[in-house]
């Protein structure tokens, strides 16, 4: 074996070895034991669900064309349809660079591993959603963290980021709207940002999970319909209500897709016929299916801000200005998993911990749920916080 071959085998064999020590992802783990006892969930990230027989109803799909679909294998890359109509509303001319996905998350591991090798500069956000830093860290990437600051809001300073990238950096992962906070680039902020990395010549891995979901800003265009190093995410996780369905998408250079594919040939091979023809139906009535939830953000997010309001003693919280999430600090002498345990074991209420996303001192708490419930998690968290805050207590 030449000199050049030992090197590759000794890479791929470090990054076998990092994949197999990735970090516990701590937002799932905190929910594999707590999901499915809850009540009522304040903690979600995505909209109130749709049933089988809503989606159906709201689209016009009958049982005799569920009935008629052949159980078979779909394309690796999902199904035209499909991969047509997702391209039509982020990335028009573009549908050959689209990926069907087991959510986003699957999308997220391929890309990474079909893009990062050991020694490479990754910038990530912190907080972030954990897959979009500890894969990349597993991967051998060293990781330059973007923080988003809790004293300014978690507004992203574009000047901090800046900073980070330089020769060595392989790509720029982001998510905007932000998870767990809610933040969002404005358009200049946008722009300025594909500039940086466009100039760097990374990639930039862009995270739309809440892209259909935005408030005081005009909604960011999928940087992928113009980048050629660019690879973004989309799933019907979130804005769409549909979370079950287990139905994500990317938008990727040829050259990355190949790698994707050849990945994906040991692990899922492809999603299912039965999942994509009603994400197809989905994608081609996305108004329709998401207008009403975001008409419930919105106003869940005003009732979650007056609630606030209310409770300046108990809450300090940076409005959101996408998706469906917030990230609220509790006073200090305030255990906010103890806090979180306390909401589940005596309300049935469920809430994540800060910890789980590096900020041990607030909580993620989401407002895309039914009104109802979300008024009634509000009130519980109220009360649990009040027993635990020390009457001394401040931010």
């Amino acid at each position: 074996m030449n000199s050049d071959s030992t090197h590759a085998a000794d890479l791929q064999k470090a990054a076998s070895q990092a994949l197999g020590d990735i970090e516990p992802a701590l937002l799932e783990d905190w929910f594999r034991s707590r999901y499915f006892d809850a009540k009522i969930d304040i903690s979600s990230s995505g909209m109130q669900n749709y049933s089988l027989g809503q989606l159906r109803g709201m689209l016009g799909v009958s049982m005799d064309e569920l009935d008629g679909l052949p159980f078979r294998d779909s394309p690796t890359l999902g199904c035209e349809p499909l991969r047509a109509a997702i391209a039509a509303r982020y990335a028009p001319t573009r549908s050959e660079r689209v990926m069907v996905t087991h959510g986003s998350t699957e999308g997220i591991f391929l890309a990474l591993s079909a893009v990062v090798r050991p020694g490479d500069e990754v910038v990530v956000l912190s907080p972030v959603y954990q897959s979009l830093s500890s894969v990349a860290s597993a991967l051998g990437a060293t990781l330059r963290v973007w923080e988003l600051s809790p004293a300014e809001d978690f507004t992203p300073d574009l000047d901090r980021l800046a900073g980070l990238i330089t020769a060595k950096t392989r790509a720029v992962v982001v998510n905007f709207p932000h998870n767990p906070t809610g933040a969002m680039l404005d358009p200049q902020g946008y722009h300025r940002l594909l500039e940086m990395v466009e100039a760097a010549g990374c990639y930039l891995f862009w995270d739309a999970a809440f892209g259909e979901l935005v408030y005081d800003f005009t909604p960011l265009p999928d940087p992928a319909a113009i980048m050629e190093k660019c690879v973004s995410f989309g799933t019907m996780s979130k804005a769409f209500g549909l979370p079950g369905l287990r139905i994500g998408w990317c938008i990727a250079p040829p050259d990355v897709l190949a790698t994707m594919v050849k990945l994906r040939d040991y692990v899922t091979i492809s999603t299912s016929p039965l999942n994509e023809l009603l994400a197809t139906r989905v994608m081609e009535n996305v108004d329709t299916v998401v207008g009403p939830l975001r008409e419930q953000a919105r106003f869940n997010r005003l009732l979650l801000s007056t609630w606030a309001a209310d409770h300046p003693d108990l809450i300090s919280l940076p409005l959101p200005h996408g998706g469906v999430s917030a990230f609220p600090a509790l006073p200090r002498g305030v255990d906010t998993i103890s806090l979180c345990d306390k909401l589940l074991d005596e309300h049935g209420v469920l809430l994540v911990p800060g910890l789980c996303f590096g900020h041990p001192d607030r909580v993620r708490l989401g407002f895309g749920g039914g009104t109802d419930e979300l008024q009634a998690g509000l009130e519980a968290v109220a009360i649990a916080a009040s027993e635990l805050a020390s009457p001394v207590a401040a931010y």
